[in-house]
């Protein structure tokens, strides 16, 4: 009991999905997938990096 309303919202999100258009940039896509020069490094947190230092396992360039 009570999945109606998940239910309801699902088929809401498939239903808009499926229904509108969508104008896709598939030369930015590409670009941002590939690694191109558009491509924007994200700044980590130093004390984040300090944190999960442990779990993560150093890059390999």
């Amino acid at each position: 009991m009570g999945r109606g309303r998940a239910k309801a919202k699902q088929t809401k999100v498939a239903r808009d999905l499926k229904y509108r258009t969508h104008e896709t940039d598939f030369g930015k896509l590409a670009q941002e997938l590939h690694g191109g020069e558009t491509a924007q490094e994200t700044e980590v947190d130093p004390e984040i990096l300090e944190k999960w230092a442990d779990v993560v396992e150093p890059s390999r360039d």
